[in-house]
């Protein structure tokens, strides 16, 4: 039998026959009879007079997780091949990728297996190779990937969404196409009968593919990946989701880690903090030492309580749940891919925060976990405990409705609530569809705010636009948060790389900061600061900051809404903490002896006060033509001799890894102040070669700064520039 020639290379071509086999599968009863029937479909595929062969890939992609491009013809003859079609951004093929790890660990290129994942781009964001890079860092991907920018591949096989598996015999002939998520069982057995198959015919190869991965060529850093940030407005401690690292950081507000849970590696366990482990987590909201996470790759709800010390599981049964309508007890409830969380209330006579409210993205809704009993919008009393769908259908769209079951989402990943009249609303972060849309807490009703267009199944209207509702463009948001001082809601634009912010009572958005630009500048003013798709925020300090997870710069930045200056949130630990994962500052550097000729600078005395945090900006220049030395790390040392209560829990020391972006050193001045004068001193030491590397030296010079200790609040202090041309 001849596969059919008009269809040339496309997917279509594999239709009728594997359509006939899954028709047989589902009357198939044992595993041996489904075992024959794939066994017996590659048999009549095979014996195709001409192959269904997948083209080569275009010369001149970019490729990651390997040595080199890979040629279909070249490198994978003798192989069984997978090909996923994805896009970093899909919750569908996020869910895909445990399906991938498992057949990962069951077959390797040994066997005659290769997964390749296929990149093709639905955001122009996501086709830029960096974002690429770290998608596969987040989601911890271990096979090839290409980058197939302009879809090239994609469309040559007449692929239609995302995500799409592609199975090819060992001379690049296609045998099988899987299309979505939820096809392990189908997955599995297609692979394993079709290496037997080919394995019985000598066609399988066991020589290994040049694999070199990304993520081992970096190195470690404090936080990875950290999606969302909020903070505790009674303490003023930010609680911090370190993705990258699994685990959750509780850090005082100079940056020290009061708590880490969990880490560094991905897990699923409830019981004491040093047991507890988490998986790729997300959303956070903080009440009374009690911490809710959306513990997104475990499907899980947990709760942190920082006073017993212990993480239990109050939603989902660990495993990716497909129910849009819930009303089980937390814990017998299958839920999918929670991305953010936010506390609730059911009603003005009921205390705030019985209701946690859940951005459900793998189901496209939102939903309510039950912290007390309580009502919903609509709904009869629920007792406590009872997670449930409040909003959203389910259907993967751009739908608003006032019934909230007829709306629909498009992977909703932020939420902020605003409780106050006349808003008395959920604002949501629609990724998807990226806009930006509100949910009625009196009756459910779910509207339009910013972003998207008014097709309702037209999920590419995004773009970078200022303007008013419906002709405002995002791309991509993950993340809001509001300002009940301002009446303002900030948006983390992420795919454009920019803080916008949104007058819900006009629905005008404009630019707040960010340039679009993805070099990171540390500290710099609104209008010149960076960001790399940042991917939450939340208010502090009564209004006057805006904390934002700058999560591809392993960041938080933190924006002061007065002074309109963007600076970066240290991250250390103190001794008392107990911190898995890797830190930059592992230890303390002993600092080095000041050379006699290093110059010295007394600045100009400053007035601070207790609780406040000073900054100094390095602003040092070298000679025209030179570059820091590679392999010596230039870096600054924090002093206060005599007064070495002033840095206690503070960072001490540094590198300077860059000159064109050059730290921001941080200095709280404690509560309890033991003088009302101090010396601070900064001393940086630079190492540099000439242009051309033929003379390399060493420069250093020393900052004195003065402090005058008042008791009266102060304003807000400006950065002290610290300033040199060597």
């Amino acid at each position: 039998m001849a596969a059919p020639g008009s269809r040339g290379r496309s997917l279509s071509g594999l239709l009728p026959a594997q359509t006939s086999l899954e028709y047989a599968l589902l009357d198939a009863v044992t595993q041996q009879e489904k075992d024959s029937l794939v066994y017996q479909y590659l048999q009549k595929v095979d014996g195709w007079e001409q192959d269904l062969s997948v083209p080569e890939f275009p010369e001149g992609l970019e490729w990651l997780n390997t040595e080199e491009p890979i040629s279909v013809y070249k490198d994978l003859c003798g192989k069984i091949v997978i090909l996923d079609f994805f896009t970093y951004c899909c919750i569908n093929c996020i869910h895909l990728l445990p399906d991938l790890h498992a057949l990962e660990h069951t077959y390797s290129d040994k066997d005659g297996l290769l997964i390749i994942g296929v990149h093709s781009a639905k955001f122009p964001n996501e086709k830029v190779l960096d974002n690429i890079k770290s998608a596969v860092l987040r989601y911890n991907i271990t096979h090839p990937v290409v980058n197939d920018a302009d879809a090239s591949l994609w469309q040559e096989l007449e692929v239609s969404c995302w995500p799409t598996l592609v199975i090819l015999g060992p001379r690049g002939n296609m045998l099988f196409s899987l299309i979505g998520e939820g096809h392990k069982d189908k997955l599995f057995l297609y692979t394993s009968i079709a290496l037997k198959y080919y394995k019985d015919r000598g066609q399988i190869r066991d020589d290994k593919i040049g694999i070199k991965l990304y993520k081992d060529s970096l190195p470690p850093s404090p936080l990875l990946f950290p999606g969302k940030v909020t903070v505790d407005q009674v303490t003023n401690r930010l609680v911090i989701a370190d993705t990258g690292h699994h685990r959750i950081l509780v850090v005082w507000k100079n940056g020290q880690i009061q708590y880490s849970i969990g880490g560094p590696n991905p897990g699923r366990k409830d019981g004491i903090f040093s047991e507890s482990t988490f998986n790729s987590p997300q959303g956070v909201a903080i009440m009374n030492n009690i911490i809710y996470v959306a513990d997104t790759e475990n499907h899980l709800i947990r709760k942190i309580d920082l006073e017993a010390e212990r993480v239990s599981t109050v939603a989902g049964i660990g495993i990716q749940g497909t129910d849009k309508e819930g009303g089980a007890k937390g814990e017998q409830q299958p839920i999918s891919s929670p991305w953010d969380v936010v506390f609730g209330t059911s009603g003005s006579e009921v205390q705030r925060g019985d209701i946690l409210w859940i951005a459900m993205a793998g189901t496209h809704q939102i939903w309510a976990l039950l912290l007390d009993s309580g009502k919903l919008p609509k709904k009869n009393e629920l007792t406590k405990g009872t997670c449930l769908r409040f909003a959203g259908s389910g259907n993967e769209e751009n739908r608003n409705n006032a019934y909230p079951h007829k709306a629909g989402f498009a992977q909703p990943s932020g939420l902020s609530l605003a409780s106050e009249d006349p808003w008395s609303c959920l604002f949501v972060a629609d990724s998807e569809s990226s806009t930006v849309r509100s949910i009625s807490l009196k009756d459910g009703a779910v509207k339009h705010l910013v972003g998207g267009e008014r097709d309702p199944m037209n999920l590419f209207a995004f773009g970078d636009v200022d303007g008013v509702g419906i002709n405002a463009k995002l791309q991509h948001p993950l993340g809001v948060t509001w300002d009940k001082k301002r009446n303002l809601l900030y948006v983390a634009d992420s795919y454009n790389h920019k803080i916008k912010v949104v007058d819900p009572k006009t629905k005008n958005c404009t630019t707040l900061a960010g340039t679009g630009d993805t070099n990171n500048v540390t500290s710099s003013s609104f209008t010149e600061s960076t960001f790399n798709e940042p991917g939450g925020l939340c208010i502090g300090e009564n209004g006057q900051l805006l904390y934002v997870a700058d999560t591809n710069n392993h960041q938080i930045k933190i924006m002061d809404l007065e002074t309109k200056m963007v600076s970066v949130l240290p991250i250390f630990r103190s001794e008392n903490a107990v911190v898995d994962g890797p830190f930059l500052v592992e230890k303390q550097k002993t600092l080095p002896k000041l050379p006699k000729s290093a110059p010295s600078i007394r600045l100009s005395p400053v007035a601070v006060c207790a609780g406040q945090t000073l900054q100094f900006q390095l602003r040092l220049d070298l000679p025209s033509g030179s570059k820091l030395t590679e392999g010596v790390p230039s870096c600054w040392f924090l002093r206060a001799e005599g007064n070495e209560w002033l840095l206690q829990g503070q960072m001490p020391s540094g590198d300077i890894e860059n000159i064109s972006s050059q730290p921001t050193i941080s200095l709280q001045i404690p509560d309890d102040c033991l003088s009302l004068e101090a010396i601070v001193s900064v001393s940086v030491f630079l190492y540099y070669c000439s242009a051309d590397s033929s003379a390399c030296m060493m420069k250093a010079i020393l900052f004195s700064q003065p402090l005058q200790i008042t008791d009266t609040q102060q304003g807000c202090i400006a950065p002290v520039e610290l300033r040199y041309v060597f």
